[in-house]
């Protein structure tokens, strides 16, 4: 891609999993890439969704009084897990959230020819 693989890994991380799509897609070989960009995906992508469905039940009735705390207590899991991730990136470290880490592990060596 024209960059030091630890600045793409971090990258991977700025603007969640959209950017975490976008260098999963434009990286065919660097795995270590691959698997913060699929990591990214897969944690903010998950947070997305869970804030979707929070809002979505948040508009039944007095179910905004549950919901509402739980996605602050999401919001600042996703802060967190930037920060980390982030970090743990640019510094090129191979950092693997737990369950998360394994399934993106697993889909970024997929696709990777001769690695």
């Amino acid at each position: 891609m024209g960059m030091q693989p630890n600045v793409a890994a971090g990258l991977s991380y700025v603007l969640g999993w959209v950017t975490g799509l976008i260098f999963f897609l434009i990286e065919k070989q660097n795995r270590f890439v691959r698997f913060h960009a699929m990591q990214s995906i897969l944690f903010f992508g998950g947070l997305t969704v869970i804030n979707i469905a929070l809002n979505i039940i948040g508009n039944f009735g007095v179910l905004w009084f549950l919901t509402l705390p739980l996605g602050w207590i999401i919001g600042l899991i996703g802060l967190v897990g930037w920060i980390v991730l982030m970090i743990n990136g640019f510094q090129g470290k191979y950092f693997k959230l737990p369950v998360i880490g394994d399934y993106a592990e697993k889909y970024a060596n997929q696709g990777v020819a001769g690695m």
